[in-house]
């Protein structure tokens, strides 16, 4: 898909990957990106156009589709992570709200959004997922578990939006230096280049995007030997 001329809407864009996923869009030549956020009055960035958006919110996803109906690209970012096991939580709250938002709010924005693309000539869908989509992490196991819905989500929709001439993009990516793992000790990857890559793979029509090398070198060990790589996460750090 040609990036330039795109009218492209990313949603949790008021910080982050989806902030930096507007400045890319708009660098790579898109002629109108839309900014989503709960509260649009933080989007102050120049050449973006703020949308109230919550995912969550069928009424405010169905508006937004009535004020981007010019949308040629859709970018579902918004997401939470809890750091929630499953056992261990002192309650279940946790994962309904990762599941309420990283896979039910994404469905929404697909429903509402597929009529949009479809009527504009197919258009590209993007759905932002992890590489915790592929597997289950002791430490946040609610979180992997949306993920992994949402990414049974995207295939779905690759299917079921064939016909309209949609391209329905999954990326996956590790640690990335937002707030989201902001407590996290360990090596990550800048909100830019992530998003770099992924735009450079939806240009390039791909249907899996590695946004960075991790993601990568995890999804190549999980192909060649699964229960060496649970194993691992099995023993004490």
């Amino acid at each position: 898909m040609q990036i330039k001329g795109v009218t492209a809407l990313v949603s949790g864009a008021n910080r982050g990957l989806g902030r930096a996923f507007t400045q890319v869009l708009l660098q790579a030549g898109a002629v109108k990106v839309y900014a989503g956020a709960r509260d649009p009055s933080k989007i102050t960035d120049p050449g973006v156009v703020p949308v109230a958006l919550d995912i969550t919110d069928p009424n405010t996803v169905t508006a937004a589709a009535r004020q981007c109906s010019d949308v040629t690209l859709l970018i579902n970012n918004a997401g939470v992570m809890r750091m929630s096991p499953f056992i261990a939580a002192p309650s279940i709250e946790a994962a309904r709200e990762e599941m309420m938002t990283n896979y039910f709010g994404t469905l929404n924005m697909c429903r509402a959004f597929s009529p949009v693309l479809g009527n504009n000539g197919g258009g590209a869908l993007v759905n932002m997922l992890s590489v915790v989509s592929w597997f289950t992490h002791p430490m946040n196991g609610s979180y992997c578990a949306s993920k992994a819905a949402e990414r049974a989500l995207t295939d779905g929709l690759r299917l079921e939006l064939a016909a309209q001439g949609t391209l329905v993009v999954g990326v996956y990516a590790s640690f990335i230096d937002t707030d989201m793992a902001a407590s996290l000790g360990v090596s990550k990857t800048s909100a830019d280049d992530i998003a770099r890559s992924a735009i450079a793979g939806v240009a390039s029509n791909q249907r899996e995007v590695c946004a960075d090398a991790r993601s990568a070198e995890i999804k190549a060990m999980l192909a060649r030997d699964a229960d060496a790589f649970y194993a691992g996460l099995a023993r004490p750090s």
